[in-house]
């Protein structure tokens, strides 16, 4: 697990280092025109900025207490499900990278900065950054598992 998280949590903060000194915030860089693009936004919201219209300082806790709350839940997780089942422990270990990597955002900013923005003609996805994508990955991967193998 410790793997997983230390390599989901290093290129989440990598990436977003170099999106914080590489454009300013507010930018927007076309990869693949009328689908991909590079910005840098600042979400102080939850996922798909839940909740940004709320006072910072109260978000700030909000989220800082339900990120603890959930590394604990995922470290529990682990232990009671990851020995053994290599796919439940590489799921955990994403999730839990990518809570650290948006709690680290969270007490450094008190924001989460992301940057990959995905659209199809009108359709737009909400930018997001890796440790959202670890999370949601992760996720899905747990959910089969519990679903499909009955963990």
């Amino acid at each position: 697990m410790i793997f997983f998280a230390g390599a989901t949590l290093l290129v989440d903060q990598l990436t977003k280092v170099i999106v914080e000194h590489t454009f300013p915030e507010g930018e927007v860089r076309n990869v693949i025109p009328g689908f991909f693009s590079l910005v840098h936004v600042r979400n102080r919201g939850g996922a798909f900025g839940f909740l940004s219209g709320l006072n910072k300082d109260h978000l700030t806790l909000f989220f800082l207490g339900i990120s603890v709350l959930a590394l604990c839940v995922i470290f529990y997780l682990f232990k009671r499900m990851g020995a053994g089942k290599p796919w439940v422990a590489a799921a955990l270990a994403m999730i839990f990278g990518g809570a650290s990597g948006n709690l680290i955002d969270r007490l450094r900013f008190r924001e989460v900065i992301d940057f990959l923005d995905f659209h199809v003609g009108p359709l737009h996805w909400p930018a997001f950054n890796v440790a959202d994508s670890a999370i949601s990955i992760g996720t899905v991967i747990l959910l089969y598992h519990l679903v499909m193998k009955k963990i």
